[in-house]
């Protein structure tokens, strides 16, 4: 399976810029952010034990994403034909997408989770954000929640709130799938939410982790396999796709055509 074509089951979209968040304008240094930005909402080491495996698919995909935008050549070619090189250096196989990212990036901590969930939440780029997503799913409030950074069942009737305003105001349109949008539809995504927060606190107590600290004891538990598990992951991958390559968001979503 092609880069564009992961994208698309991945993200939603085959849009590389989208699946980054950026504008298709922007510099070397927007992209950067972008990916960095995205890549604190789908890091292996924040997902939960169970979703660990697709929390990795996903950052392998937007980490390949980004290879191809940050090479001015691949960029160029994408620009103006739409495809990717999936035989060029970018985009090399053999490649630890983890390994990469830490090249980047500082490691990735628990604090620069929490600092940058503080510093999003009620800003005017989750606005900005929660707005794209609702135009890009039509109102699907199932896609959107998985879509918005940094957010958990808790936080639907606000995102609601903020979608009403705006379509009261006229700044967006009346989408049928939003202002109709059925009790039983709306019951079943606070199960699916509410049983994926009684998984998260059992996995915890199965590791005997409790208190302030188990975000924190989780990660430090996680890294010591951490390796291991991507080298069995891309082993799977290569079978499945013949080579080698985490509320929602909790998330899936990355963005999908923010900007």
């Amino acid at each position: 399976m092609g880069l564009l074509k992961q994208c698309e089951a991945a993200f939603g979209s085959p849009d590389l810029y989208r699946v980054l968040g950026v504008r298709r304008e922007a510099s070397p240094e927007e992209i950067r952010r972008g990916y960095y930005r995205a890549s604190l909402h789908v890091h292996p080491d924040r997902a939960e034990p169970g979703e660990k495996e697709e929390a990795t698919r996903r950052f392998q995909i937007l980490s390949k994403a980004y290879a191809v935008l940050s090479d001015a050549e691949q960029r160029a070619l994408y620009d103006e034909q739409g495809r990717v090189d999936e035989e060029g250096e970018a985009l090399r196989g053999e490649r630890d997408w983890q390994e990469y990212w830490r090249l980047l990036f500082k490691k990735i901590s628990v604090k620069d989770i929490e600092d940058f969930e503080k510093s999003y939440k009620d800003s005017e780029e989750e606005l900005a954000d929660i707005k794209a997503a609702y135009m890009d799913f039509e109102g699907d409030m199932d896609r959107i929640m998985e879509s918005v950074l940094c957010v958990d069942y808790t936080d639907e009737p606000r995102i609601r709130k903020i979608l009403e305003k705006a379509i009261d105001s006229g700044e967006l349109p009346s989408y049928k799938g939003f202002v109709k949008e059925s009790k039983q539809k709306m019951i079943a995504r606070k199960r699916r939410a509410e049983k994926e927060a009684r998984e998260a606190e059992k996995a915890k107590d199965e590791l005997g982790l409790g208190g302030q600290d188990d975000l924190k004891a989780l990660i430090q538990s996680r890294n010591k396999d951490r390796k291991k598990e991507m080298d069995d992951f891309l082993a799977q991958l290569e079978a499945k796709y013949g080579n080698n390559a985490k509320k929602g968001a909790k998330k899936t979503a990355a963005k999908k055509g923010k900007k």
